[in-house]
């Protein structure tokens, strides 16, 4: 709460995703040396800082990239999100903590705690177009608010109404459908890898992933330490197999894309 105050509109949150990103790329590069040992709680910190105000629509600048895979694996070591991720429902339909919310002397403060459960609910449906129309509606009402148009009890209201239409979209996700859209993410990044490597069955490999991931993934597996390194162990087999597993590159996006669908 006290990072979300020191980062207060777009401009600021702007300058300071550009300065994350370099710090980024210099950690994925030297990750894992012993020379940044001294350094990973504070780099935990700004990563999680970084995720909680990147837009939520995933329509932001280019400056506003997904984490590497040395980054994703280090966040998740010893993290636990529940109080994040499972209790929006809770909020936005139990009618007597809906009320309790709204007669809240500092709207300000739960409307900000809200916002943050809501951001990482929507980035869980990354690639969706209704999840993508409701983060660009979370955008819109925190611009509102901070160029002044709703007072801090406006704002909540909104957020929570907003709150529950994602949950009730939430409701009506086909697994099927979301599937389908992992499997076109990674069938055009292995079709862009096609030009290196022309040898590839691109509809095989993605084939084989998908079967792969969908077998040894687990509920809230991109949270655990352990599912993490599970899925990342498989996806590199599988690259190996097709012998693309010297392609960090290719493996890091691979695995966001299958962190983000599946």
């Amino acid at each position: 709460m006290a990072a979300q105050q020191c980062l207060p509109n777009n401009e600021v949150r702007d300058k300071y995703a550009a300065n994350y990103i370099v710090l980024g790329t210099i950690w994925e590069a030297l990750s894992p040396d012993p020379c940044l040992s001294p350094y990973e709680k504070d780099y935990k910190w700004l990563t999680q800082v970084y995720e909680s105000v990147k837009p939520p629509s995933g329509n932001g600048k280019l400056l506003w990239h997904a984490l590497g895979a040395k980054t994703i694996e280090l966040i998740n070591q010893n993290v636990h999100l529940e109080s994040v991720r499972d209790d929006v429902e809770t909020l936005v339909l139990d009618a007597q903590i809906l009320d309790d919310i709204l007669k809240d002397p500092d709207p300000a403060k739960r409307g900000k705690e809200v916002e943050i459960k809501l951001i990482a609910r929507l980035k869980k449906h990354l690639g969706n177009p209704k999840f993508t129309a409701l983060g660009e509606r979370l955008e819109k009402i925190k611009d509102r608010h901070e160029q002044g148009f709703l007072n801090s009890l406006e704002f909540l209201k909104e957020i929570l109404e907003l709150a529950k239409e994602v949950v009730e979209a939430e409701k009506q996700v086909d697994p099927e459908e979301e599937r389908d859209r992992a499997k076109d993410a990674l069938t055009e990044l292995f079709n862009d890898a096609k030009t290196k490597n022309t040898h590839i069955i691109v509809e095989r490999i993605v084939a084989d992933i998908d079967d792969i991931v969908k077998k040894v993934r687990f509920q809230d597996w991109q949270h655990t330490a352990t599912g993490e390194r599970l899925v990342q162990k498989e996806l590199r087999r599988t690259l190996l197999k097709y012998k693309l597993h010297t392609d960090q590159e290719l493996f890091d996006k691979a695995y966001g894309y299958i962190r983000q669908y599946y």
